[in-house]
């Protein structure tokens, strides 16, 4: 799940049996960049949209995510805003390349209060590329509640 080039989306959907919906908390222009951001992100050509999605199967909630993008790039990718990412960037059968930059733990009380789990939680960050161009750049946080059909993990701050 974490190290994966294939759509979470669609591994959500063949893991727990339920349809992947997407539940919009915010769709913006990202005016400044957190330290938190990853660098990735300023390699895309401003001015960026950033959005922030839950990714929500049956009644679990089990992600979390967020992307950012080149404020023209989202308009014509982005049209449907309830739709999961990989399904609109795939609507035209084109390439993408995925490269996973970043793993990491996550710690935050939204979090835990949304997944019901106490941290932390794992996320990675990653790239989305066509015709060698960086179209996007996401970040995962996923709820333990996967361990449910992936099994245990370590999500100790000591890895």
């Amino acid at each position: 799940m974490l190290l994966g080039d294939g759509s979470p989306t669609r591994h959500l959907h063949l893991l727990t049996g339920h349809p992947v919906k997407v539940k919009l908390i915010a769709m913006e222009i990202e005016r400044t960049l957190s330290k938190e951001t990853p660098i990735e992100v300023r390699e895309l050509e401003p001015p960026l949209i950033k959005r922030q999605v839950w990714l929500i199967c049956g009644q679990q909630t089990l992600a979390w995510a967020e992307s950012w993008w080149n404020a023209k790039e989202a308009d014509k990718h982005l049209q449907n805003k309830n739709q999961p990412i990989w399904k609109s960037l795939t609507q035209d059968k084109s390439e993408l390349f995925r490269e996973v930059d970043g793993l990491a733990l996550a710690n935050a009380i939204w979090l835990e209060k949304e997944f019901q789990h106490k941290g932390p939680f794992w996320c990675r960050h990653y790239r989305f590329f066509r015709h060698s161009k960086e179209l996007t750049v996401i970040r995962e946080v996923f709820n333990p509640e996967l361990e449910l059909w992936l099994g245990p993990t370590n999500r100790s701050n000591k890895i």
